[in-house]
């Protein structure tokens, strides 16, 4: 385990400090072979089923960008990342990242294989692996601005229409992520360090969210319904960082929203902040049930979900409780980061 979650770090570091495309092309590599037996360690159909899409999806995308990057070689006679790009390997290259990291209109695998993987590996999956492609893709900007626009407007609306049906809250958080990754697309092409605050802020709520259903251990909305039995505290606490992921003001969620709004108005694309700011409004819709879900359905009310064991946790809340405070209380430090 200890070696492979190594890989896993060394894979995305490698991604990081490499300047040379072959170089990124292999951290990318390693640190999808790493989480790959993560994926299939409980043997279960469901979850080899995940681990064989997952891999036939990122040998696809990890040989498109290996493509992309040798044709750019080819065409401009250097291998070098800070370097403009031509034309062609950078769309290439740009929808070979988007497929790494799941923005639709490539986005088809993250559901399923979310849905396969128990939470811990889940949680890998949707934060730290995102890290790597997120990079390159902040570094080969600014690239073909609509096909970037596309992407991220695509995937705010795929990403809240996607999860408005879904009972399985895995599935829910892959279609949550979708979205939030289509917001920091939509303002990388002109900010990149609005992109990545984005992202620093969507990880702490998206572990916060992932440890409250594992510490419920329950995997579909019915089932959240028991947790106020099991664990009072984080019952009422939940709701605050499920609607933090949504973008409600006072929660820290609003601050990157509310910052790639202004970016977009202040680039003179008010059609696109319009339609992102609605497609938000989905999003919110599928996060309000799965509040409703937690913490209105609590007694006096009949609950209509079996009743499961209560049993002491033995796993460490300190992570949670940290994780669960900068995603509800990071609202006020907004001036600082600006």
């Amino acid at each position: 385990l200890s070696i492979l979650l190594l890989s896993l770090g060394l894979g995305t570091t490698l991604t990081f400090a490499s300047s040379h495309w072959l170089l990124a092309w292999m951290g990318l590599e390693i640190s999808t072979l790493a989480i790959i037996p993560l994926m299939s360690q409980h043997h279960h159909p469901r979850a080899v089923e995940a681990t064989t899409k997952y891999f036939i999806t990122q040998a696809a995308a990890a040989a498109l960008i290996l493509f992309a990057s040798t044709t750019n070689a080819w065409i401009t006679g250097q291998w070098d990342i800070n370097f403009d790009l031509h034309f062609f390997p950078a769309s290439m290259l740009t929808m070979a990242l988007a497929l790494k990291m799941g923005l639709a209109p490539v986005h088809f695998w993250l559901p399923e294989v979310l849905q396969g993987l128990d939470l811990t590996t889940g949680l890998i999956l949707s934060t730290w692996q995102k890290l790597a492609p997120f990079i390159l893709m902040c570094q080969i900007m600014p690239v073909n601005s609509s096909l970037i626009t596309f992407l991220g407007v695509t995937s705010t609306l795929i990403g809240g229409w996607g999860g408005l049906n879904q009972t399985q809250l895995r599935k829910i958080l892959a279609y949550s992520s979708i979205a939030h990754l289509g917001w920091m697309i939509l303002v990388m092409q002109f900010n990149q360090q609005l992109a990545l605050l984005a992202l620093i802020i969507y990880i702490p709520m998206t572990f916060s969210t992932f440890m409250i259903f594992k510490t419920n251990s329950s995997t579909t909305v019915n089932t959240l319904a028991a947790s106020w039995a099991k664990t009072p505290a984080l019952t009422a606490i939940t709701p605050m960082i499920l609607l933090s992921l949504g973008g409600l003001p006072p929660l820290s969620g609003f601050m990157p929203k509310w910052m790639i709004l202004q970016e977009l108005t202040k680039q003179d694309i008010p059609l696109t902040a319009s339609i992102a700011a609605l497609s938000a409004l989905l999003s919110l819709y599928f996060y309000l049930r799965v509040s409703y879900a937690m913490t209105l359905t609590i007694s006096p009310n009949n609950l209509n979900a079996t009743t499961p064991w209560r049993l002491q946790t033995t796993a460490s809340t300190l992570p949670l409780a940290i994780s669960a405070t900068i995603s509800a209380m990071l609202l006020p430090l907004a001036p600082a980061t600006l």
